[in-house]
């Protein structure tokens, strides 16, 4: 039927593409890719031919409106040069577009290198931020890891073999010495998954950049260290330049964890 289908492609091993994407890849009127040449060699692998037009970053709102009118017609795809389309990069707009002009949008899920990423990892999946690739620059880059810091969720990022221990070794600063694992070559004959200390996994690979692609799973942090008794004043003398004594109290409890029954009297204390 016309319309967009958004299809996932292999990561590395051309054996995880679905019989659905198949079908699909197989009798859409036009695919859109990233790299031509990168998607014929999956063509190629299910033995198919078929049109395919560049759809990425530099020429994406050139394309995009003639896309959106042969969807009316007829059944495009959308795939990635690997993985699953729209994540780290800008096949949202399509989707968004084809929406607005009132056509079926279809996902064809499958491999992700960040989820699968995260299945390799052994660390806690029931939160996690997939964060992209981080910014080059080092200034950049450093707040980056400062919005996310606090955030009580695993951290999923991709990065490059030349600035990875750099950017492990930034994480460590940045984040404090976490429980982290790189896994690189997902999918392919010499897939790992190395764990360790932010720290530890930096100097492992300030040795030796490694190949292929890299996705850095990045444990949540620790939990927050109970709040002092200068602490829980400090916020109840603040709270009862606003409050009463009683809705102070409850309003330090639920912040900082602590028993609101004991802020109550320490807050009439105070108040004496």
């Amino acid at each position: 039927m016309p319309g967009l289908y958004i299809v996932a492609t292999p990561i590395g091993n051309l054996g995880d593409l679905s019989p659905r994407a198949a079908h699909v890849l197989s009798n859409a009127a036009l695919v859109a890719v990233e790299d031509t040449r990168v998607t014929a060699g999956l063509f190629r692998h299910i033995g198919i031919k078929r049109p395919m037009i560049a759809y990425h970053d530099h020429n994406a709102d050139r394309v995009r409106p003639g896309l959106i009118e042969r969807m009316g017609r007829e059944a495009v795809a959308l795939v990635s040069d690997a993985g699953t389309p729209l994540i780290s990069d800008p096949g949202y707009k399509l989707v968004r577009d084809a929406r607005a002009a009132g056509h079926a949008v279809v996902t064809i899920p499958g491999p992700c290198a960040a989820i699968a990423a995260l299945t390799l990892a052994g660390l806690p999946t029931d939160r996690f931020l997939f964060i992209g690739f981080l910014p080059a620059k080092a200034g950049a880059k450093a707040e980056a890891i400062a919005e996310v810091a606090a955030i009580r969720a695993t951290l999923v990022l991709y990065e490059s073999g030349p600035r990875l221990a750099a950017t492990l070794a930034l994480l460590a600063e940045k984040l404090g010495d976490r429980e982290a694992a790189v896994t690189r070559e997902i999918t392919k004959k010499f897939e790992e998954a190395v764990t360790g200390t932010l720290s530890m996994l930096a100097a492992r690979y300030a040795e030796a950049a490694p190949k292929g692609e890299i996705v850095v799973v990045v444990a949540p942090p620790g939990e927050a260290a109970p709040a002092s008794t200068e602490d829980a004043d400090s916020a109840l003398a603040e709270a009862l330049t606003r409050l009463p004594a009683s809705k102070a109290a409850g309003e330090v409890a639920k912040r900082l964890n602590l028993d609101r029954r004991e802020l109550y009297t320490r807050a009439m204390e105070m108040k004496k």
